[in-house]
């Protein structure tokens, strides 16, 4: 479990250890409160934070929702990266 913004979010799914909680506090931005799952991974020691929806959600993107994570780590990552999914926690 991790808090950010007063969010919180339990750690679902890791890759190579790349789940690193005080890079992921640094690197996080408000903008990312409104999606349901936050998608990190690495690339050249750099971490990068995506966001995903529920797949359930009317309004968003096909490319935007969770099931779709997978697609993304292939075509937008490097080669086996170390990756982590976050998913947010409902009070």
């Amino acid at each position: 479990m991790i808090e950010l913004n007063g969010k919180t979010y339990e750690l679902i799914e890791e890759n190579k250890e790349g789940f690193e909680a005080e890079a992921v506090k640094e690197r996080y931005s408000e903008v990312l409160s409104k999606y349901d799952f936050i998608v990190g991974d690495w690339a050249y020691e750099q971490l990068r934070l995506k966001g995903f929806y529920h797949d359930n959600h009317a309004k968003a993107p096909i490319d935007a929702k969770i099931s779709c994570f997978q697609d993304y780590i292939y075509e937008y990552c490097n080669f086996g990266c170390a990756y982590f999914v976050l998913k947010k926690m409902q009070k």
